[in-house]
């Protein structure tokens, strides 16, 4: 049994997979990490981290690998779509250059940073995981609708990111996925201006979209690296 960390652990789906993690006990480690390092469910490892502050990633790395042993999964479930002062565009008309900012800093940049300081803890033999949330709406051949630019956009960064991160990781650890995931619509603060119904396909509790995601990840073979993989298992458009 190995490391599992969990970085953006005091939003909705972030608390959902320690606590799912801790249940299924396949770990025998659980970090929590935050901006706010706000207590874990009991079992787990709290520790601090700022995705928009390199040091603070740094140290948080450190933290998870100060005993020296591999993490065989670590999940990004950060992630930004609207703010007190925008929401997402409607048109054109509505882009504003500081909230693409900001979209970007947090759903592409800082799980770049992640990666960069996270992934040199995944084992060298057998397998790991690197995971982050990304968002249907960030798939290109799949955008029929459009609207949203920013996050789109930012979105659409993070799976290039991944990608990009799946084929440098392959070279020296073979046995590693990268991939990211779209996690449905999930009754969190993030979907709640959008008003979602809950008995609608596809809309989740948190608890269920953190099974959802975990069994997704147990199915997936190397061969899935780089991809974006929707909470049923099914592949997201490039």
């Amino acid at each position: 049994m190995g490391k599992a960390v969990v970085i953006g652990s005091s939003g909705g789906i972030g608390g959902a997979l320690v606590a799912e993690l801790l249940a299924r006990g396949t770990h025998r480690t659980v970090f929590a990490l935050s901006r706010s390092a706000s207590p874990p469910p009991s079992g787990a490892v709290a520790g601090r981290i700022d995705l928009a502050d390199e040091a603070s990633v740094r140290a948080a790395a450190a933290q998870v690998g100060e005993d020296g042993h591999p993490a065989d999964l670590i999940l990004v479930a950060s992630g930004q779509l609207h703010g007190p002062a925008f929401s997402p565009e409607k048109a054109l008309r509505a882009l504003d250059p500081a909230a693409m900012a900001t979209l970007f800093a947090v759903n592409a940049i800082g799980p770049a940073l992640a990666a960069k300081h996270f992934v040199p803890l995944l084992p060298r033999e057998g397998r790991g995981v690197f995971a982050a949330l990304s968002a249907r709406v960030g798939s290109i051949g799949d955008n029929r609708l459009g609207g949203w630019y920013s996050y789109r956009a930012a979105k659409a960064a993070l799976n290039q990111i991944l990608r990009t991160l799946a084929i440098e990781v392959a070279r020296t650890r073979p046995g590693c996925i990268v991939v990211g995931l779209h996690p449905g619509t999930v009754t969190t603060p993030l979907s709640q201006p959008f008003r979602p119904d809950p008995d609608q396909p596809g809309v989740f509790p948190p608890d269920v979209a953190a099974v959802h995601l975990l069994d997704v990840l147990d199915g997936l073979a190397p061969s899935a690296t780089g991809g974006v993989f929707a909470w049923d298992g099914k592949a997201v458009p490039p």
